[in-house]
């Protein structure tokens, strides 16, 4: 990590020191409506979403083009192409902004994308200072590849078009789309600056080039822009402006892009932005916006780059992710366990969002794999509603508030219900949606994936969901009990009793648990495999969810650890499959070794930590997280990615899958917070029960729980290996409870400790 950048304001940014770094380190901006990211040369897309997941793809890549007028030079604002000589560089990456800033030959520039906090826009603010010892005269162009009209395909048709509007100071791209309103209509994607344009290209060809590439555009070469309209040819949109900057004068200009239906929409959204707000001002609101989001808690550890990675990036992770899910598209589960996790950071937007995510749900209980393109898209996939329990469970507890359970939501047809009754319907549904032996059907995919084919004639049944169903089921039963209802709750509990005697009889294959059994009733994760002997998240969730009996989630973990085990943390299987198995689906057609076939699979491993804090294997909770830690991955270390590749893989060997998107930032923020610090919310209060890394003598978390403020050092004495809680001191005093005071408004002092 050193190597290329370093946390700076305590891990509120990272800042990157080299532009050529192994791969790209991205961040991701967004509001409700619209999400974008950036690497540290500025590389990424963005787009507009609606409420069904209809999108407008605006933005391919950008580039900021800097032209010398009196020598032809050029170069960019953002740090490409490579090869070119910056001397100063940095990019910033921070919470809901980037900035790259570089010099170039006597031109210093810094260059600042972000995401307002409404409206379908990005925002550039770019910074000339000109250090020369005379004035130079400099053509600035933002350009943008954009998608607006169309992934493009050769000999396709090109029906949009695209020109410039001088009342809004804005090139545009025009297609029709039904966004927003399942209506087709026009739609304009836009690009627009604060000053007046002295030129502009709508014209892919015209401003890149028939042969040429973004590196470097037939235009910047010829010049500048070429006031190119387009019609049935692939847009882009590119505005430049000429300005003339004194020796030791800086000056500022901004552009906008966005999403409009019209001229009038343009106009109203660059008043809003560049007047009536101002640029610096919607900057400033939105950083103090993205803090305040994730202010209440903040650990203080002897991993000083862990205490930068949570209390900054895993928590802006959770937070983009809680809303926007895997941006590719809008994942069901993703969502709602990205909202159970944030919970810990801020209960009551996390409780907002769940809202959201129920009302997308089907009035029988059902839930869809996601929603996009207008369309909810259920993808055969079981286990999408089992996640919905685990959310409203930990954040009715999270706020202690029960007529939380009360609040009425929508299902997707329109009908209204309780959110009781949401995840009432969502435990009935899947212990009816049962197969072979008892156990719940996988149809096209449980938490994996890519066991899409074992179970779609119906009879395939997952031994994970069975016992994930059990922890929701077991979590409704407590709801209930809460809720008075004495009858959801003894035949809650009646159903996981015989639900842990099938698990128990058919899940269980003499030394650890099955994965599942395809529609032909062949075993997977078993023995008596070839390949896929064993898979890593049935075991872990016999643990998380309690349905063991006879000492069995012991044994289950030593297989963990006995077949699993990596230096770079537990494979999700193993031995990895060799060839593609029709009966199994897509896990079997990836390489060996990548992802769910044999990979390092950081989500499981953060639920890992979890399982081990539960069973006080303090070493291993140490071991674990040195494991999983990004720093050493040439990937971003301020964010958790989804994957390491092992050794199995040869040049991929230590490095990392995919970024941002993924819920092992989520459940590593949960798994430190609620298990390792011990953090657990009741209904009557903050339970104490950590389980701290042998080698922190001493660490401290200040927390707001519930409006009163915590401040709780751990101390670890003795030569224990296992190290329980002995005495806990709220503001001095003896406290004989695991269960701290909590009174709205009160600061405490909690002094813990542990022999």
């Amino acid at each position: 990590m050193k190597q290329y950048g370093y946390f700076q304001k305590d891990g509120q940014e990272f800042v990157i020191t080299e532009r050529d770094i192994p791969r790209h380190w991205y961040n991701y901006l967004w509001n409700d409506e619209y999400v974008t990211f950036t690497s540290q040369v500025g590389f990424g897309e963005g787009l507009a979403q609606d409420d069904m997941g209809r999108r407008i793809k605006l933005v391919k890549n950008r580039n900021l083009y800097v032209i010398d007028v009196q020598d032809g030079e050029w170069w960019t604002a953002n740090g490409m192409p490579i090869e070119k000589p910056y001397t100063g560089y940095a990019c910033v990456h921070g919470q809901g902004y980037s900035t790259i800033r570089q010099t170039y030959k006597g031109i210093a520039t810094e260059y600042t994308m972000f995401v307002p906090e409404t409206g379908r826009c990005e925002v550039y603010s770019l910074t000339v200072t000109n250090q020369r010892d005379t004035a130079s005269t400099l053509k600035l162009i933002q350009y943008l590849a954009t998608e607006l009209d169309g992934a493009y395909v050769p000999q396709a048709y090109n029906v949009c078009s695209g020109g410039y509007e001088k009342e809004a100071a804005a090139v545009y791209g025009k297609c029709y789309s039904p966004f927003g309103t399942g209506e087709r209509r026009q739609v304009l994607g836009y690009l627009t600056c604060d000053q007046e344009p002295t030129a502009y290209d709508a014209q892919k060809n015209a401003f890149i080039g028939t042969y040429g590439a973004e590196i470097a555009p037939k235009a910047v070469l010829g010049g500048g822009c070429t006031n190119s309209d387009c019609i049935a040819e692939k847009l882009c949109l590119a505005l430049e402006k000429q300005v003339t900057v004194a020796p030791g004068q800086t000056l500022c200009l901004h552009f906008m892009a966005g999403v409009e239906y019209d001229v009038c929409g343009i106009q109203k959204a660059r008043q809003r932005i560049f007047q009536e707000t101002g640029v610096e001002a919607a900057l400033e609101s939105l950083i103090k916006t993205r803090l305040e989001q994730i202010e209440n808690v903040q650990i203080h550890t002897p991993n000083e780059n862990l205490d930068r990675l949570l209390n900054y990036g895993l928590k802006h992770q959770a937070n983009m992710g809680s809303r926007w899910a895997r941006v590719r598209h809008n994942g069901y589960r993703d969502l709602t366990s990205d909202c159970e996790c944030f919970g810990a950071v801020n209960s009551r937007l996390a409780w907002e969002r769940i809202k959201r995510v129920l009302s997308y749900q089907y009035s029988n209980g059902y839930a869809p794999r996601t929603f996009l393109d207008g369309e909810i898209r259920d993808n055969n996939f079981a286990d999408n509603t089992v996640w919905l329990t685990f959310t409203v469970y930990t954040l009715v507890k999270e706020m202690g508030d029960l007529r939380l359970l009360d609040e009425e939501v929508a299902f997707n047809d329109g009908t209204v219900a309780t959110v009781y009754d949401h995840i009432k319907r969502s435990v009935e549904f899947l212990w009816n949606f049962r197969g072979l032996h008892g156990l719940v059907k996988v149809w096209g995919g449980d938490w994996n994936d890519g066991l899409n084919a074992a179970g779609l004639k119906g009879r395939g049944v997952s031994v994970w969901l069975s016992i994930a169903w059990y922890r929701a089921n077991s979590q409704f039963a407590e709801i209930a009990a809460w809720k008075g209802q004495s009858a959801d709750e003894q035949a809650a509990k009646a159903r996981g009793e015989e639900m842990r005697r099938i698990v128990d009889e058919f899940g269980w294959d003499g030394e650890y648990y099955l994965c599942a059994y395809t529609d032909e009733d062949e075993k997977l994760g078993s023995s008596s495999c070839q390949e896929g002997k064993i898979y890593l998240i049935p075991q872990l969730w016999s643990v998380l969810s309690g349905i063991a009996m006879d000492g069995k989630e012991q044994k289950a973990m030593a297989a963990v650890d006995r077949y699993l085990d990596t230096e770079l943390g537990s494979l999700v299987s193993y031995p990895p499959y060799s060839t593609y198995y029709s009966n199994i689906g897509d896990m079997t057609q990836k390489p060996p070794g990548v992802h769910e076939n044999g990979g390092v699979y950081l989500h499981p491993m953060a639920w890992k930590l979890a399982v081990e804090c539960m069973l006080k294997r303090n070493e291993k909770v140490e071991a674990d997280l040195d494991k999983i830690l990004p720093f050493d991955k040439l990937c971003e270390p301020y964010v958790m990615c989804n994957s390491y590749f092992p050794q199995i893989t040869g040049y991929r060997y230590r490095t990392a899958g995919q970024s941002w998107r993924t819920a092992s930032g989520s459940w590593l923020l949960k798994s430190v917070l609620q298990f390792i610090l011990g953090l657990q919310p009741e209904l009557a209060g903050l339970r104490l029960d950590p389980c701290l890394p042998p080698s922190w003598p001493e660490c401290r978390v200040d927390r707001v729980f519930r409006e009163a403020v915590y401040h709780i050092t751990y101390r670890q004495e003795g030569s224990a290996e296992r190290k329980t809680v002995a005495e806990i001191k709220v503001d001095g005093a003896i406290h004989n409870s695991d269960i701290l005071p909590c009174e709205k408004g009160r600061e405490y002092q909690v002094d813990v400790v542990l022999r």
